[in-house]
């Protein structure tokens, strides 16, 4: 996917959702708690995603990347992992990928306090005032990302 792409409709303004969206508040697998208001100033890209999905695998390095160049700039990652069978199972998988963002042990009835997953992955990115912007299911990469931010600054 290209960034041109991208910015021509693969992420899908969604500004209806923005009201549900801004009260998530999750815990990560280490524990520590996840919401859209703790990185006010920053952009949030939320992806949902599963163990068992490959195009979820092939995106997570791009995925870690954008979280390490960014992560104490202007945009933070958080995955929410759905369909697992026990929370040991996401932790030994995030461990064994080196998934430097926050983790979180999520469901489909959590998952709709953003909005609907229909395929995985699906990954939802809010602005730094915490506003729903984009929406896009299926797989990401980080330099369609990268050229998002950079043509929205």
């Amino acid at each position: 996917m290209t960034g041109s792409r991208w910015l021509a409709g693969v992420f899908l303004l969604c500004l209806a959702w923005d009201a549900a969206a801004s009260g998530f508040n999750w815990k990560d697998t280490d524990g520590h708690p996840q919401s859209l208001s703790a990185y006010k100033g920053k952009w949030v890209l939320v992806n949902f995603w599963a163990t068992w999905c490959a195009p979820c695998l092939t995106e997570i390095p791009d995925l870690i990347a954008l979280h390490q160049a960014h992560k104490d700039k202007d945009l933070v990652v958080i995955g929410v992992a759905l369909d697992y069978e026990t929370p040991n199972e996401v932790s030994d998988f995030a461990r064994q990928h080196a998934m430097s963002y926050p983790v979180v042990l999520g469901n489909h009835k959590m998952a709709r306090q953003i909005g609907e997953i229909e395929v995985l992955p699906t990954t939802y990115l809010f602005d730094p005032q915490g506003k729903l912007a984009s929406y896009h299911a299926g797989r990401i990469s980080r330099a369609d990302v990268e050229e998002y931010l950079r043509i929205q600054h």
